[in-house]
């Protein structure tokens, strides 16, 4: 099995296909501490942005990383390029008042006016 890196490049990859980084991270670095550097490097021009860092899931190789692991504990073999750049994807979650008026909005919507005779 190959030695895992002590640091590792990472680069953000937002919903609109721009990027944050590449920047380096130890391998030790939580998942919690990716999404706060998210947060504070978050484009300013860029609508819908995360407040807290439970507004964020990152994603890589397919799995959503939880908080509460590591970078080196999330990184998958296929990726253990040396010098590489891992790519993790960044998704906002919306505010959950937001989906709550979402929910009422459709329900009002969605309502069905059959008269059977």
């Amino acid at each position: 099995m190959a030695r895992k890196q002590d640091q590792l490049e990472i680069k953000f990859r937002l919903t609109d296909g721009s990027d944050i980084g590449p920047k380096s991270f130890p391998a030790a670095t939580s998942i919690a501490t990716l999404k706060e550097s998210i947060l504070t490097q978050w484009p300013n021009d860029k609508e819908n942005g995360p407040k807290t860092v439970k507004d964020v899931k990152l994603i890589s190789a397919g799995r959503v990383l939880e908080n509460n692991k590591t970078v080196g504990e999330c990184q998958s073999p296929l990726c253990d390029i040396p010098g590489g750049v891992t790519t993790m994807h960044v998704v906002v979650q919306p505010p959950a008042g937001d989906k709550e008026k979402k929910a009422k909005s459709e329900s009002k919507q969605n309502k069905c006016g059959c008269v059977i005779l």
